[in-house]
């Protein structure tokens, strides 16, 4: 098995009398985590309860338990596992019984982003939960299960077919499986737990999205595109960063009057969907968006490192009304758990005492390039670096 980076965070936080909420897209190996997990603690001698939500007993038996029904269900058992919490009605207060109850037993729960669409896990287990959250393997996760050498062979493929677990372990069969990815399925928790009443509209909204990769969000041009009302497609949008499909990375800014502060991009957590959504799987030789894919690429290889390693950073992009712009700009706070000497705000407005690095990315390895001059002026103190496939590897995984 791949080793997920994610696994030692999560070790960190056991048998502290709270649960541990592992979310995420599907199919992004939240279940094969947990019986990894499952695995290395019965090798230890810990005694483990698995339940498959998929099944319809367990399912039974995990909606709305007395805590003696819970008892006979969990047994001594040291962990318990719960797979599928999605398919369970209320499972927030099953879950929340189970650790005021058995405050001994260590609950590690999986769900697909129906858990966080459904309105109901947030508030019961307030002050009773650590979140996670999965994403397809990162270049930093293939790196150390294989090579250095192998990734740089295979980038190509990385930018055109992703790294969701089964298009890594079936290489051959990469289309076949981001055509079924990219259908519905990847988004099927929206239809289920939110009122969208004409589906059809969140498929040419990401179609849409896949199209300007790179390009600052406009959305009144998304609404025109959808046929449908700007507030309809901000509430699309944020229902597709919740399932894990999109994210966005806002303006970064001190209040200089000539940097946009309002401004967002959207980049999708995998390539391969990206690509899929546009049916454009040729390489990188044969595209004319091979700028776009790289940025996407490296955005969420660095994205998904930051957010998995719960890091206190924040990320961004950088640009004035001159047109001037820097594609990626890191915003380290200096500080974990929520303590901040400086920072920057939700809306990318910094604050003094972080220190920043700006990545500006090109496929073109021969060109050479300076940081905008404005950039250069208001912040003389930031790193720069350019980000070519020559030296991606220490950008990712480094």
């Amino acid at each position: 098995m791949i080793q997920r980076e994610i696994l030692p965070l999560l070790q960190e936080r056991f048998f502290r009398k709270k649960v541990i909420l592992l979310v995420g897209a599907r199919q992004v190996g939240k279940t094969t985590l947990l019986r990894a997990i499952a695995a290395d603690a019965t090798a230890g001698g810990r005694k483990c309860v698995f339940l498959n939500c998929d099944e319809p007993d367990t399912r039974l038996q995990l909606t709305l338990p007395t805590s003696t029904q819970l008892g006979a269900l969990t047994g001594d058992a040291d962990f318990v596992f719960i797979d599928e919490a999605q398919r369970v009605q209320d499972i927030s207060i099953t879950l929340k019984l189970i650790v005021d109850t058995f405050p001994e037993k260590q609950v590690v729960v999986s769900g697909s982003s129906a858990l966080e669409l459904s309105n109901t896990i947030n508030e019961p287990l307030t002050g009773r939960k650590y979140d996670f959250s999965l994403f397809p393997f990162s270049v930093r996760e293939l790196v150390a299960a294989g090579s250095a050498q192998t990734e740089k062979r295979l980038l190509e493929t990385r930018l055109v077919f992703g790294t969701y677990p089964d298009i890594v372990n079936n290489p051959g069969h990469e289309r076949e499986l981001l055509g079924e990815l990219a259908s519905t399925y990847l988004y099927k928790d929206i239809f289920a737990f939110q009122d969208v009443r004409k589906p059809a509209l969140i498929e040419i909204l990401l179609r849409a999205l896949a199209l300007q990769v790179g390009s600052e969000a406009s959305y009144g041009e998304l609404a025109r595109t959808c046929g449908i009302n700007v507030l309809t497609v901000r509430r699309y949008l944020d229902l597709l960063e919740k399932t894990y499909i999109i994210f966005h990375l806002p303006a970064f800014s001190r209040n200089i009057r000539s940097e946009l502060k309002k401004s967002v991009k959207f980049y999708f957590y995998d390539n391969g969907i990206r690509n899929a959504l546009i049916s454009n799987f040729n390489p990188p030789a044969l595209r004319t968006d091979t700028g776009a894919l790289w940025e996407n690429f490296l955005v969420a290889e660095r994205v998904k490192r930051v957010r998995g390693a719960r890091t206190d950073t924040g990320t961004y992009f950088w640009r004035t009304h001159e047109q001037q712009e820097i594609d990626f700009v890191e915003e380290d706070r200096g500080a974990l758990d929520g303590v901040v000497s400086g920072g920057t705000s939700s809306d990318g407005t910094a604050r003094a005492g972080s220190s920043l690095s700006a990545y500006e990315f090109k496929w073109d390895a021969n060109r050479t390039l300076r940081p905008p001059s404005a950039f250069a002026t208001y912040y003389p103190d930031a790193k720069w670096t350019v980000v070519t496939p020559a030296n991606y590897l220490d950008f990712v995984a480094g």
